[in-house]
């Protein structure tokens, strides 16, 4: 805002000023954003039901020779020793898809939208939106053993994203369209809108402001109520409601879970980008032959364990109902785990939640014998979160997930205890989550920590200087020069001296409202090639209010690329200071003192001390 404009409003008051400070930025656009959430809400829904049919397709096709959309499990095939080579057909499939399609399918999905969010402006490739689910559909209708919901989240969230370019948004306003796609095709997979919402807020946003959680809301619960018709209502996995207390022993055993789950997380994750490195240095072939390889791994386990194979949901439900076996347990920790770590290594196409919560319920199962005992299926399921919590850096999403696949609410505290103990685990043992760590490998570095931007909480008026030297409007260019070789001091707006190293001078009248601004660089310019008796010029000026946010003036300065602001009265114009980019810098200072300086505010002090005890007390505090 410049001066001049200022001018037409000579009678803001302060008050008025401070009338647009709120606690929340939104504006109407917000409502057109969630009308078209409506939309994704239902073509997520509609698209989560298509690709699980075409997945059942799929894999009635490879395994059983069939045409046919009803659910079979791969592990109910009769090929026997030809099964292996089906998931090595499907590997060959994808490859040259992602060579001649599109390489983005390759992968489960959720770095690649982090990386579309964060990187390219939330623009997807409408290739994407194509070959994103028929790839999904080929990897686990062969074999592979990944869940739908990655392959759905990059698939919705593309559609949401192509929506979005149809028209005029700002990049912030097609990330949220491309998440809340995200989180409505999530929401038609597991019916979790909840979950959803959490996971958008957690992982995929980097922010968590009305302008985009409502429209994210809005899609998940549209799609929550079609997914009822499509796929049918009530949890994914039935579990009965548990009504009894949680006790201290329950809450402490799901806490040593979780750091199991924590433990587990880590091995996964590295299992996972050792696989991926093995692929890249080792494997003298192009990249398009690796998910064929990884298939072939893929078809020698499910020979062993077939029941490794595919999304493994049936497998999920028999862990939650307590039909666990040690075979099954077995199994999964250590055939799924291998063949699902290395699989995703090469390349392949297929989610990461299904196998996480299938690995975490076998380890509860496993670890539950010597727990105390809640009910059939708890431990299980406390497991899932703990691991999917670990893995993927999304504690409130992997407890409120497991909540909502099971509608078990009354699991909660030991729910949330293992998913907070996953986490705490994973972030103290691991700088990358299975997630971030394709990013990092890119170049790109992603910071998951959500806090208040100092520059939002502080006004100008708080860092300010209101001791500077301002110029009289009808100054000559020969008072100007004696001046500056006088170092006398022009007309201060608050009595005090020249701030040192000020670079930027109003031009004030005189009743002290200001006129324009000059510069140093410009003071001594025209005195070096102006007339003495010429009068001084001066330009039009960019100003800030003391009310104003740092933030706003921050991001005005960066725009118009000025370091340098007059701080003006609203409604007199009277100048009260000046602002700069070394001032807003102190807000910075002050939260960097807020994090790192220790201090001891209260002091215990015990009867019958002793002066020597009291000496040494004082001298330790002098020493810090």
């Amino acid at each position: 805002m410049t001066i001049s404009e200022k001018a037409t409003n000579p009678d803001r008051t302060v008050s008025a000023f401070r009338s647009h400070l709120r606690d929340f930025t939104a504006d109407p656009r917000m409502l057109v954003l969630s009308g078209l959430a409506l939309v994704l809400g239902g073509a997520g829904s509609v698209l989560a039901y298509l690709l699980l049919h075409l997945i059942y397709a799929a894999t009635n096709l490879f395994y059983f020779h069939r045409l046919s959309w009803q659910f079979i499990s791969p592990a109910e095939n009769h090929l026997h020793w030809l099964a292996v080579l089906v998931p090595v057909a499907g590997g060959v499939l994808i490859g040259l898809m992602a060579r001649y399609g599109s390489e983005k399918i390759r992968g489960h999905g959720m770095p690649e939208a982090i990386e579309a969010i964060l990187i390219h402006g939330a623009k997807v490739d409408g290739k994407v939106a194509v070959f994103k689910p028929l790839s999904a559909a080929i990897a686990i209708g062969s074999g592979g053993p990944f869940g739908a919901e990655g392959p759905i989240i990059m698939t919705a969230g593309s559609v949401g994203s192509l929506l979005g370019q149809l028209f005029k948004l700002s990049d912030a306003e097609r990330t949220t369209m491309l998440v809340a796609g995200a989180a409505a095709g999530m929401t038609g997979v597991f019916s979790t809108p909840l979950s959803a919402v959490l996971l958008a807020v957690e992982l995929l946003l980097f922010e968590w402001r009305p302008r985009s959680l409502v429209p994210v809301a809005v899609a998940a619960t549209t799609a929550g109520v079609l997914r009822r018709h499509l796929l049918g209502p009530g949890p994914l996995f039935p579990m009965s409601l548990y009504n009894m207390t949680v006790g201290p022993r329950a809450v402490a055993a799901a806490l040593l879970l979780g750091v199991l789950g924590g433990l587990a997380a880590l091995l996964l994750s590295r299992a996972v980008y050792a696989s991926e490195d093995f692929f890249e240095e080792h494997l003298p072939v192009h990249w398009m032959w690796w998910p064929a390889i990884g298939g072939l791994v893929i078809g020698l386990g499910g020979l062993i364990f077939p029941r490794a194979l595919g999304t493994g949901y049936d497998v999920i439900d028999s862990l939650i109902a307590g039909n666990a076996a040690w075979q099954l347990i077995a199994g999964v920790l250590i055939v799924k785990s291998i063949i699902w770590a290395f699989s995703l290594g090469s390349g392949t196409s297929g989610g990461i939640l299904a196998p996480l919560l299938m690995i975490g319920g076998a380890l509860g199962a496993l670890v539950g014998h010597g727990l105390p005992f809640i009910q059939v299926g708890a431990w299980p399921l406390v497991g899932m979160a703990a691991v999917l919590s670990g893995a993927i850096g999304c504690p409130l999403t992997a407890a409120a997930l497991s909540m909502e696949l099971t509608h078990n609410y009354g699991l909660m505290l030991p729910l949330l205890a293992a998913s907070v103990a996953a986490h705490a685990f994973t972030v103290l043992f691991q700088r990358r989550s299975i997630l971030t760590e394709r990013l990092s490998r890119r170049g790109y570095h992603l910071s998951r920590e959500y806090s208040v931007d100092p520059l939002e909480i502080m006004t100008v008026s708080q860092v300010m200087h209101s001791s500077v030297v301002a110029l009289p409007s009808g100054a000559r260019i020969g008072d100007v020069k004696r001046w500056i070789e006088d170092r006398r001091p022009g007309k201060p707006v608050e009595a005090g001296k020249t701030r040192k190293g000020q670079r930027l001078y109003p031009v004030v009248d005189e009743n002290g409202k200001l006129q324009g601004i000059v510069t140093r660089a410009m003071l001594e310019r025209y005195v070096a090639t102006h007339p003495s008796d010429s009068a001084l010029p001066w330009k039009e000026a960019e100003i800030a209010y003391p009310d104003e946010t740092l933030r706003s003036v921050a991001e005005r300065m960066a725009a118009l690329k000025i370091f340098v602001l007059p701080v003006i009265e609203p409604g007199t114009r009277k100048v009260v200071g000046i602002l700069s980019l070394e001032d807003m810098l102190q807000a910075r200072l002050r939260s960097h003192e807020r994090e790192t300086k220790q201090e001891r505010i209260r002091k215990l002090r015990l009867p019958f001390r002793t002066a020597n005890i009291q000496r040494v007390e004082e001298s330790m505090d002098a020493a810090g």
